[in-house]
C-alpha cells in the first residue's frame, strides 16, 4: 500500500472514532426519562430526609 493511502485510512479511522463519541452525546428518549426517574428519586430521598430533620427538631422542642 502507498504511505498516502495509509495515512488516509488512518486519518479515516479517527474521524469515524472521532464522530461515534459525539453520537455518544445523544440521548434517547429512554435515557432522558430515566434520568429524570433519578433525579425524582435523588429530590424525594432529599425530602423524606428534611422531614427525617424536621420531626426529630419538633420532638427535641416538645422534650424541652
Amino acid at each position: 500500500m502507498n504511505v498516502t493511502v495509509k495515512k488516509m485510512v488512518a486519518a479515516l479511522g479517527v474521524l469515524m472514532m472521532v464522530g461515534g463519541l459525539a453520537a455518544c452525546d445523544n440521548q434517547g428518549p429512554a435515557e432522558e426519562a430515566g434520568e429524570n426517574i433519578d433525579e425524582s428519586m435523588d429530590q424525594a430521598g432529599e425530602n423524606v430526609e428534611q422531614m427525617g430533620d424536621d420531626i426529630e427538631n419538633s420532638a427535641e422542642d416538645a422534650a424541652e
